[in-house]
């Protein structure tokens, strides 16, 4: 893709799409990153419909604690992974409350050190929760980025590193969430829906996939 097809590929999914946000469902920095972290290899629906029942329960550290695992995990069960995820969250609860005052912290550095978050949990909570124009590659947003010529890359950092340098500074903040949404609900695995694709005309994919019969 050339700057001008990337620009224009940014402009058609902002027009359609002016304030897009994640799908997690979350009403504090600490729900995201709870919500996030439980994320991994599961999708946002389940995750949603486990934190649905966790959230009004326990919510903040102190309260997840207070659960205990085997409490945690009766929530959590149906996420996948669920019992790895479960422990991540009880450390990773002891580590904000004995040293970040309970609160979330707000560089990499100390979320990455939280048990369970790696580089694609911290960059979603940088982003969506400070503001912060960090890039986090998931499997849509990597196949995406390669299927499309927008920003080829074998791992998910050659993608992210490459999609900072190429897509628009005025884009930046928001590019992720519009990337996931496409490879979700267009751009999907098996069959892209190129029929129906607002950006088709800037994709380097070929050839297109036609409309079924």
């Amino acid at each position: 893709m050339t700057p001008a097809q990337i620009d224009h590929f940014f402009a058609t999914l902002q027009a359609a799409n002016p304030l897009p946000a994640s799908e997690l469902e979350y009403t504090s920095v600490f729900e995201l990153l709870t919500a996030v972290l439980l994320s991994a290899q599961a999708t946002d629906v389940g995750v949603n419909k486990a934190t649905r029942r966790l959230f009004p329960v326990a919510n903040t550290p102190r309260r997840i604690l207070d659960l205990g695992l085997d409490g945690l995990e009766g929530y959590i069960k149906t996420i996948g992974l669920y019992r790895a995820k479960a422990r991540h969250l009880m450390a990773t609860c002891r580590i904000l409350l004995e040293r970040h005052g309970g609160e979330v912290p707000r560089t990499r550095e100390a979320l990455e050190a939280l048990p369970g978050v790696g580089r694609k949990t911290a960059n979603v909570v940088l982003n969506v929760a400070f503001g912060q124009p960090t890039m986090p590659v998931d499997t849509h947003i990597f196949r995406v980025a390669n299927r499309t010529g927008l920003a080829p890359g074998k791992t998910p950092l050659a993608v992210e590193q490459k999609l900072l340098q190429r897509v628009p500074e005025r884009y930046r903040k928001n590019a992720h969430h519009w990337l996931i949404l496409h490879g979700r609900y267009v751009c999907v695995a098996r069959t892209p829906r190129c029929w129906e694709c607002a950006v088709a005309m800037d994709c380097d994919f070929r050839p297109k996939t036609p409309r079924p019969r």
